[in-house]
């Protein structure tokens, strides 16, 4: 049986994660698969993510490389086959160019309120997202996430960040911009006001009133971009 699984696993790919459960042999000996893939974790042929979760180490040109974003959460992303959740915060953040940090804090876009986990050195949190999430929405859940989250964008200037925010709100075709102007609207006030001023931006002719009278005109939003970004703040009560 050691022999088996040791060819079973030499085929995965390094920095996949696994559970025994993936193996026909731990139908028939489960404590006995344990055993075996604990022991080759004390060997340094597997490494541990978490309570029955193993992955071969990916080595990297400057040494071991640690598992991707999605492979330590995958499990938490689907629920029956159905998609549940998605990751979004400071991985969002990296993905988009708006910091160069490799996040160990994981975050996750999912609609049921979840008690957040560790998993070796990944700290994984849950964050509320009151949308549907779809393949087709993610991309633009994650665009809005970084709004919303915009204050705490790590390692850049607001003007910086407002730039690139910019950029990539212009590669968003007619369909995916109307879809963002409504699924912005079940996001805060703060989200809402600096999407309407940057579509804006972009188009002066943009029809952005529903986004606009979402807002209470008594609150401001600090934000700290320049005039110079972001011409028309004033009227989106962004300072």
């Amino acid at each position: 049986m050691t022999d088996s699984l040791k060819n079973k696993i030499e085929k995965l790919e390094a920095g996949y994660i696994f559970t025994a459960d993936e193996f026909d042999e731990t139908a028939k000996s489960p404590t006995t698969v344990s055993r075996i893939l604990n022991g080759l974790v004390k060997e340094g042929v597997l490494r541990k993510l978490s309570k029955g979760r193993f992955y071969k180490p990916k080595i990297g040109k400057f040494g071991e490389l640690p598992p991707d974003d999605y492979e330590v959460v995958k499990d938490l992303l689907t629920e029956r086959g159905k998609m549940v959740g998605y990751i979004t915060g400071y991985s969002a953040f990296n993905e988009l160019g708006l910091t160069t940090q490799v996040p160990f804090a994981l975050q996750i876009g999912t609609y049921d309120e979840k008690k957040g986990m560790q998993r070796s050195a990944y700290k994984i949190t849950f964050i509320k997202q009151r949308n549907p999430i779809t393949k087709d929405n993610i991309p633009l859940l994650k665009y809005l996430d970084c709004l919303r989250f915009f204050k705490i964008i790590p390692d850049t200037m607001p003007d910086v960040s407002c730039s690139r925010l910019l950029y990539l709100l212009s590669q968003f075709d007619d369909n995916q911009k109307n879809k963002l102007k409504k699924l912005v609207l079940k996001y805060t006030p703060q989200t809402i006001a600096l999407l309407g001023a940057m579509l804006e931006t972009l188009n002066p002719q943009e029809d952005t009133t529903a986004l606009f009278r979402m807002l209470n005109p008594m609150t401001c939003y600090k934000l700290g971009i320049s005039d110079t970004v972001l011409s028309n703040q004033k009227k989106w009560n962004l300072k």
